[in-house]
Formats: C-alpha cells, sequence, structure tokens
C-alpha cells in the first residue's frame, strides 16, 4: 500500500526540491524550458513566452492539490536559481510503482546536479511513498541521461526499438528500474 502524501521539500548537498511556485517563470524560460535542444529530449514543447510558461505554472501548482502528485522544482541552494524539475510523473498504486522524469539547464549538466536530485527522489519515493519498484527511461540518443541512470544504480531492463521518429531518425527508448530492496546508489 502507498502512502500518498504529496511533493514535500527534500534538502540535499547543493540543492533545494520544493513545490514549483510563480516565481520561478524566469529562470525556467532562461534555463530550460526555452531550449529546443532539452525539450526534444524531454519529450515536451518548447515555451518561448511568459504567458506559456505561466500556464504550465499552473499547471504544475494546480496539481499539487493531489496528494499523489510529485513535482519537484530544483533549486540550487547557493543562489536560488530554478535549474530544472524532476517528477514521479507516472505513479501506479496498484502496483506500488513510479516513474521519473527529469531536466536540467544545459548550464548546469554534467555537474551531477540531475545525480543528487535523482537519488534523492529515488529515496523519498521508497522511503515516504513506499514504493516497490522506480524505473525511469531515457532516448537512446541521450547518452548524459544514461550516465545519471547509471551513476544512480537502476538496472537496465529493456529496450523499446524505434520508439521515437525525430529529425528523420528512429530513436529507441531504453528502460531501466531500481526496486527498493535492491537499492545501490553509487557516489
Amino acid at each position: 500500500m502507498l502512502t500518498h502524501i504529496g511533493t514535500m521539500q527534500i534538502k540535499t548537498e547543493r540543492l533545494l526540491l520544493r513545490k514549483f511556485e510563480y516565481t520561478d517563470d524566469k529562470n525556467m524560460l532562461k534555463h530550460w524550458v526555452s531550449d529546443p535542444e532539452i525539450q526534444l529530449m524531454y519529450s515536451e514543447p518548447v515555451y518561448t513566452t511568459m504567458q506559456e510558461v505561466k500556464e504550465l505554472l499552473n499547471k504544475y501548482i494546480s496539481a499539487y492539490e493531489k496528494n499523489d502528485c510529485y513535482r519537484w522544482a530544483i533549486v540550487l541552494k547557493e543562489t536560488g536559481e530554478c535549474i530544472g524539475q524532476i517528477a514521479y510523473f507516472l505513479v501506479d498504486s496498484n502496483n506500488h510503482f513510479a516513474e521519473i522524469e527529469y531536466c536540467i539547464g544545459s548550464c548546469f549538466q554534467r555537474k551531477g546536479f540531475a545525480t543528487e536530485a535523482t537519488k534523492s527522489v529515488i529515496q523519498y519515493g521508497f522511503d515516504k511513498i513506499n514504493l516497490h519498484k522506480v524505473q525511469i527511461c531515457h532516448k537512446s540518443i541521450n547518452i548524459p541521461s544514461r550516465n545519471v541512470i547509471e551513476k544512480c544504480g537502476f538496472v537496465y531492463e529493456g529496450t523499446l526499438r524505434d520508439f521515437f521518429y525525430m529529425d528523420g531518425q528512429y530513436v529507441d527508448r531504453l528502460y531501466y528500474s531500481i526496486l527498493k530492496d535492491k537499492i545501490r546508489c553509487k557516489d
């Protein structure tokens, strides 16, 4: 049985993971939602105006009313900047698993922020929500995401071949998971 408690604040060494706020709009536009490459890897549309970002924030913030909503703004403790987001975008209460998605602004990639945030959200899922399994996937062309997944100790489950059609080519979708009793995050 899952214990749905909603999105609660998580603190890590360098990050604060918290609910989105309307004041995150400028950082979101600056760091990731307007970046076509990030949004393509994340399978989300590109947002180019403040109005579009405010509508996205309305969607995020209104979802917090449900206790099975788990979406965090990734905020640098040092500067207070929102540099990305991480979520359990799929929660299966019947089968006790959830799937993580994340994105980090390109200026902040390859610095360990995604790994730090992902490890903490995995632990939150096991300790607070009582998940049995956490799963995650990435596009075969997204090598940095694969590196994060490996550092977090996920086990490769399988490939959905030619799952995405992007820029005139087919791209595979690779799935991984980690079980509560087998957690082995690497530092």
